[in-house]
């Protein structure tokens, strides 16, 4: 009757086809496909008996093209013979997506959206509550088994969940295998299932979901059952409240109501009429023929009677879903027809730029102007056709209310439509939703739960993508979102936090002089400092004094300068380093160390020309030993340091240098020492001038001491010599800044060490026993020893 309604409006529409008429032929398919293929054969043969002629009309009317099946098995065949005939198709409600094929199907379209679309939908409704682990049941055909196909590879391609199940529901009533499928669903840990059958397979399904009274569970309906009456019943509802549907979209045809109340029995004897005389005898519970009048008494039908008085479903038009599909169909095609009648002769789009005329009007030149049809309906949605002959695609989500009193309501709740270019959207009002939990929330449905930031997914061997186990990141690695499949490395100068889900910069370990060991180093290092200017001070108060006077006093105080520097320049190994404290720690190491130890080297050799020179024709000695020519020796094995270390600095300097190798969560700044041989150069050089004045002090040892220095510059070369060989292993093994602190050690040690031993008996004398500071007391010592 929409159909009916569809075809006479457009005929009183003065816009579209103006000056021709449509007419229409209505079959019954029974329900069999053979009936149906037998009627869209007889359509499309043009051998269908009871087509009359009109006055106006020359030979028969031709049928240009075909609204139905309902079913997607029978569009499926139907559309594969008629489209050997080039004629159009237009399905109200066969979702299959196969008839998307355009190979197999060219003429068919449709003006509900196919199944991988419904798919896409109910995916968007699955990701939108986070429901990764569902099961699936469908119908043992087309419809059902295409669109498992479809779920299972859409959903797992996605990535948005898995399937718990699938099962393929019988046609039959097996109760064994219904049994067997309840019980699976009530042991299994999917809490959503979905269904893609017919009424009577979730009917069958139901009477067993009671026996077993399987409760908990959120069903989501396919299209064909998201407004089916027959399972909203207060027998089911307990079990079905709740449930979420993809439902076709709903319409609004104004006039409809109308011209059903205007439908009237006559006294015609064709089809038509039976069906309507057959309904008007089940609406009234009367008969037309009183030879069929009921045992018990009956009332005669008039024809007259008032149908808008009686409470029937067939006047309701307020949730207008398959009849809205078939309302766009008809007006589809009428469209398409008064886009061909609409060509201008010279601008077609035939052979030769040729039009296609209404007395010549072929099907398959309605298919070629049935791919362009776009119009758009009084309800505001526009229809138009892909290049597969799909709708544009669109679905309400429905959600069915259980209310106190044992009444359903079927509301929506929300649609799912499809953009060219932002994809499925899903649009929903979660306030309005009834879930039928004690909760009043959505469930939970996940084979696993989500794996937190830190975490990432480790596969379970042989079970679904969705089961999985959560495994804590390594150090250094990190995973800042929620089901993470790898952790990422965190950049070189990061290191990842407890939680592991982000980079922290990583600590920097250098010899700091805010930390106790580099405190301590420091305050060190200063009280050398602070020593070596005191006793400077009291030499240079007590110049004159014997006690200063003897063995060279210049040299004595070029080595408290340069003990000085020795204490000063182990500053330079504390702090962060730099470009230039690395370049000018060694630098300023050597030389300064070097220069003390030539000063000492001399101090010795002019003990020995000394005493040499006691000896009957030793005085010539004397003059390779004057104020100038130690001055010279000191100034040019000092130069010789010098000039190793700007060699090395030229040829491979140190540079700063960020080591991981010691920890992976630390950065250790540290002096690279850039050529090796440099540096053990510099040392060695040191190394050698030590030596040798150990040696030289060693041979003096025994000589006449009023004042001999010799004893003392044994003592000190030993001490020296003591600490920087201890020193290479320690520095070798020591890590990070712990090498830094082991280098400021020895050079500390050994500072102080020559600084007591040097200068200690000394500032005793002068300080302390002033007695023994003079000329006298020292010659006299002198002759007592002789």
């Amino acid at each position: 009757m929409t159909m009916a309604f569809a075809i006479d409006e457009i005929n009183k529409n003065p816009n579209l086809l103006p000056n021709v008429t449509l007419g229409y032929s209505l079959y019954d398919n029974c329900g069999a496909l053979l009936v149906g293929l037998s009627g869209a054969l007889s359509l499309a043969s043009g051998r269908e008996k009871q087509f009359l002629l009109q006055e106006n009309c020359l030979g028969s009317p031709p049928v240009l093209g075909i609204v139905g099946d309902h079913y997607s098995t029978f569009s499926i065949a139907m559309s594969s013979v008629l489209g050997l005939f080039k004629m159009p198709m237009v399905s109200y409600f066969a979702t299959c997506s196969c008839l998307s094929d355009r190979q197999r199907f060219p003429t068919f379209f449709r003006t509900i959206p196919n199944d991988a679309f419904q798919v896409s939908a109910m995916i968007e409704i699955l990701k939108h509550f986070g429901w990764t682990w569902v099961g699936l049941l469908v119908s043992d055909d087309d419809y059902g088994l295409h669109v498992a196909r479809s779920f299972q590879s859409d959903l797992v391609d996605a990535g948005r969940g898995c399937l718990a199940y699938l099962e393929v529901l019988p046609w039959d009533s097996d109760l064994g295998e219904l049994r067997r499928i309840v019980h699976l669903m009530k042991t299994s840990t999917a809490r959503v299932v979905i269904v893609f059958a017919h009424e009577i397979h979730m009917l069958q399904l139901m009477e067993e979901v009671v026996r077993q009274n399987v409760t908990g569970l959120q069903w989501m309906a396919s299209e064909a059952l998201a407004t089916a009456p027959v399972l909203q019943t207060p027998h089911l509802m307990p079990y079905l409240g709740g449930t979420l549907g993809i439902a076709i979209r709903r319409g609004e045809i104004p006039g409809l109501r109308d011209f059903l109340l205007q439908i009237r029995p006559d006294q015609n004897d064709n089809y038509e009429n039976n069906l309507v005389r057959q309904f008007w005898e089940y609406i009234f519970q009367c008969k037309f023929d009183p030879a069929g009048w009921l045992e018990g008494g009956g009332a005669l039908c008039t024809g007259q009677e008032n149908i808008e008085h009686v409470e029937t479903e067939f006047l309701d038009v307020s949730d207008l879903r398959p009849e809205y599909n078939v309302y766009k169909a008809v007006y589809a095609l009428a469209y398409a027809l008064n886009d061909i009648l609409q060509c201008e002769p010279g601008r077609g789009p035939f052979s030769g730029h040729s039009c296609a005329t209404l007395q010549t009007l072929e099907p398959w030149q309605l298919v070629h102007y049935f791919q362009k049809v776009n119009f758009t309906t009084s309800f505001g949605d526009e229809v138009s056709f892909d290049e597969n002959g799909d709708a544009l695609p669109i679905y309400d989500v429905m959600n069915w209310m259980w209310l106190p009193d044992g009444k359903t309501i079927v509301q929506n709740v929300g649609e799912v439509r499809k953009s060219a270019f932002k994809g499925e959207q899903l649009t929903l009002d979660e306030e309005k939703i009834y879930w039928n939990f004690e909760s009043k929330e959505p469930p939970r449905s996940v084979c696993s739960e989500s794996c937190p930031p830190g975490t990432r997914i480790a596969r379970r061997k042989g079970e679904p993508v969705c089961c999985y186990d959560c495994i804590s990141c390594s150090d250094g690695k990190i995973s800042n979102t929620t089901n993470s499949m790898e952790c990422i490395s965190c950049p070189e100068d990061f290191w990842s936090n407890t939680q592991r889900d982000h980079c922290v910069p990583k600590k920097t370990e250098f010899l700091s002089y805010y930390e106790p060991l580099g405190i301590c180093l420091t305050t060190t290092s200063l009280l050398g400092t602070f020593i070596c200017a005191i006793v400077l001070g009291i030499f240079t108060y007590h110049r004159r004094t014997p006690m200063v006077r003897a063995n060279n006093s210049e040299l004595s105080f070029l080595l408290l300068v340069s003990l000085k520097l020795c204490f000063l320049c182990s500053l330079l190994f504390i702090g962060r380093p730099r470009v230039w404290t690395c370049q000018l720690r060694h630098a300023a190491f050597g030389i300064s160390f070097v220069l003390c130890v030539s000063c000492i080297l001399v101090k010795t050799m002019v003990v020995l020309a000394v005493f040499n020179a006691s000896k009957p024709g030793g005085g010539s000695i004397l003059k390779w030993f004057g104020a100038g020519q130690q001055r010279g020796t000191v100034l040019a094995l000092t130069c010789i340091q010098a000039a190793i270390s700007s060699a090395w600095l030229v040829s491979s300097s140190p540079v700063p240098h960020k080591n991981t190798q010691y920890h992976n969560d630390k950065i250790v700044y540290e002096c690279a020492v850039g050529s090796t041989i440099g540096f053990a150069v510099l040392l060695g050089y040191i190394g050698v001038l030590a030596i040798l004045s150990f040696l030289l002090a060693f041979l003096a040892r025994n000589l006449p001491d009023n004042f001999n220095e010799a004893k003392l510059i044994t003592f000190s070369m030993l001490i020296f010599c003591a600490v920087w060989v201890a020193f290479v292993p320690a520095y070798v093994n020591s890590p990070g800044k712990y090498a830094d602190a082991v280098e400021v050690f020895a050079i500390l040690a050994s500072s102080f060490g020559l600084l007591v031993a040097l200068f200690g008996p000394k500032c005793y004398i002068i300080l302390l026993r002033p007695e023994r500071n003079t000329k006298k007391a020292i010659m006299g010592r002198a002759t007592t020893k002789l």
